[in-house]
C-alpha cells in the first residue's frame, strides 16, 4: 500500500529507560502477601474458555456471512483496545476526534477488558513498573500468570498503590471515557454479547445457537488471548534490537494476532510513538487505521520518533540484531 501523506509530529529526544521506568522503585524485602484467588473469575474464565472451544467445533456449520461478521466484530474490538485504549488513550499518541473516540469506545465495549480508564490507568502502571511487584501482570511471575493468572488473583498491593499516584486527569477530563465507564455494563451487554449475535440472526437467518457461540462467545475470547500474549509471550520470546536491558521483545507471532501489538521491544523503548514499530504499516493493521483516520481528518498529531534517535538509541543499547527496512 502507498504511504499517505499524513506528516506526522516527530517525537525527537531519544526516550530514556528513566522516562518509562521508574527506577527509584524498589521492591519491598521480606515475604511477599499471599496470593488470594479470586475463584469467581476462575469459574467463569473456565466456562468462557469451554464455551470457545465448542464455539471452535461449530465453525463449519456456520455461514460464509457469519464467518466474515466474526472477523469482522474481532478487528472492531481489537481496535477498541489497540487504537483505543492503548495508543489514543493510555499514550496519548495522536489525537482523537469527537467521532472517532465514540466509535472506539464502543469499539472498547465490544473487547470487554475493562472500561477505557481502568485499562488506560493499569497499563500506565505497567509501563512505568515493568516487571515490579508494580506491574499488574508481572512476566517474572511466568507465563501464565502475565498472560491470565493476574486476572485470577487479587492484585498486589504495589498495583494498587502505584496506581492511585499515577496522574490520569486526562482521562478525568475526557467525557467520552467517562460517560463509558459510567454505563459501562450495559454498553458492554449490547456491543459484545447483542450485537454480534443479533445481526447473523436477524440479517441472513443464522441459527441463534451458532450467532451466540462463534462471533460472540469465541471471537471474544479470541480477542481476549490476542491481548494478553503481548503481556505475556511479547514479554518472553524474541529479540531485542533497541533495549537488550528490558523484558520486551519484539514477537512476529503476536504482532500477527494483535494486528500490531507485537513490536513490544520498540514499543516499550519508544512508548509514545503512535505506530508502536519502525516499520509503517508492516503487519500494523492498528498503524493503517489510524493512518487510515488521519487521512480522512478524523484524527491528528501522530507523534513518531525520528530515524536519527532510534538508530542511536540502537547503537547505544540493543543486542545487535537489529535490521533496518
Amino acid at each position: 500500500m502507498p504511504d499517505m501523506d499524513i506528516k506526522p509530529a516527530v517525537w525527537r529526544p531519544e526516550q530514556s529507560v528513566e522516562d518509562v521506568f521508574d527506577t527509584t522503585y524498589k521492591e519491598k524485602e521480606g515475604p511477599k502477601p499471599p496470593v488470594v484467588i479470586v475463584w469467581r473469575n476462575v469459574v467463569l474464565m473456565t466456562l468462557l474458555h469451554t464455551a470457545a472451544l465448542y464455539g471452535l467445533l461449530l465453525v463449519p456449520s456456520a455461514s460464509v456471512l457469519t464467518l466474515f461478521w466474526t472477523f469482522a466484530c474481532f478487528v472492531v474490538s481489537a481496535l477498541g483496545i489497540t487504537a483505543g485504549a492503548h495508543r489514543l488513550w493510555s499514550h496519548r499518541s495522536y489525537k482523537g476526534s469527537l467521532p472517532l473516540r465514540i466509535f472506539l469506545a464502543f469499539a472498547n465495549s465490544m473487547a470487554f477488558q475493562n472500561d477505557i480508564y481502568e485499562w488506560s490507568r493499569d497499563h500506565r502502571v505497567h509501563h512505568k513498573y515493568s516487571e515490579t511487584d508494580a506491574d499488574p501482570h508481572n512476566a517474572v511471575r511466568g507465563f501464565f500468570f502475565s498472560h491470565i493468572g493476574w486476572l485470577l488473583v487479587r492484585k498486589h498491593p504495589d498495583v494498587i498503590e502505584k496506581g492511585r499516584k499515577l496522574e490520569i486527569s486526562d482521562l478525568k477530563a475526557d467525557k467520552v471515557v467517562m460517560f463509558q465507564r459510567r454505563y459501562y455494563k450495559p454498553s458492554v451487554l449490547l456491543m459484545c454479547f447483542f450485537l454480534p449475535m443479533f445481526v447473523p440472526w436477524f440479517l441472513w437467518g443464522e441459527s441463534l445457537w451458532v450467532a451466540y457461540f462463534v462471533p460472540t462467545v469465541l471471537r471474544y475470547t479470541l480477542v481476549l488471548n490476542s491481548t494478553w500474549l503481548v503481556n505475556s509471550a511479547a514479554h518472553m520470546w524474541g529479540n531485542r534490537p533497541y533495549d537488550s536491558t528490558i523484558n520486551p521483545r519484539e514477537n512476529r507471532f503476536v504482532t500477527f494476532s494483535a494486528i500490531g501489538e507485537g513490536f513490544h521491544n520498540y514499543h516499550h523503548t519508544f512508548p509514545f510513538d503512535y505506530a508502536t514499530s519502525e516499520y509503517g504499516w508492516k503487519l500494523n493493521l492498528t498503524t493503517c487505521f489510524i493512518d487510515l483516520m488521519c487521512f480522512l481528518r478524523l484524527a491528528s498529531d501522530p507523534k513518531r520518533v525520528s530515524r536519527d534517535a532510534v538508530n542511536a538509541r540502537v547503537q547505544r543499547t540493543g543486542d545487535a540484531s537489529h535490521r533496518s527496512g
